[in-house]
Formats: structure tokens, sequence, C-alpha cells
């Protein structure tokens, strides 16, 4: 019994520093960039877009995430692979706002 004191305060203070400790969302989809292709190619290719190495294969691409938004890094992708059905990105995926304008900002 003289230990209950003492123990109640050791789980206090794991507690109060739990609250304290940065809570971090895991990546949705591993860290990474997923690029559907409109049309699928007709055999795999790849290139360095902002850095990072996107790799493609039929309507597939992937390549990990290199901090540019993801707006720009979509439409990069886009003027390299052609128009893009659908983009993920480690909070999810993009918008139908946003995949618009990645297909039409042609860079």
């Amino acid at each position: 019994m003289k230990n209950l004191p003492l123990r109640a305060a050791a789980l206090a203070l794991i507690a109060f520093y739990s609250a304290l400790a940065p809570v971090q969302a895991a990546p949705r989809n591993g860290g990474v960039y997923r690029a559907t292709l409109a049309t699928p190619l007709t055999q795999p290719r790849q290139a360095v877009i902002r850095e990072a190495l996107w790799k493609c294969s039929g309507d597939s691409c992937v390549a990990r995430v290199e901090g540019s938004r993801d707006v720009f890094t979509c439409a990069k992708v886009a003027s390299k692979f052609g128009p893009i059905a659908k983009f993920s990105t480690p909070a999810g995926d993009m918008s139908a706002e946003d995949l618009a304008q990645c297909n039409a900002s042609g860079l």
C-alpha cells in the first residue's frame, strides 16, 4: 500500500507526457504519389519529375512524394505521360476540381 501514491504519480506523469507528444498521421498510401492515366501506355516508361523517379506501366504510375504542391506535380506528370484520370497523394485522392486544373495546365 505504501507504493500506491508513487504508482499514481508515475501514471499521471506518463499520461501527461503522452498528451504532449505530437500525433502524426501515417500516410494513407505509404508516402507516394499514384497516378492513373486516362490512356494506358503501350510499354513501361519512367521519367524524373521534380527530383522523383516516376515509373509507369499500363495506366498506373508511382513515385515517392517530393514536396511540391500536388496539383503542380500532377500537371508535370500529365505533361510527360498524358491526361490523368486519378491522382492520389499521402492525404488521399485529388479532388475533381484539382484534377481538372492538373490536366488543363499544360506544363
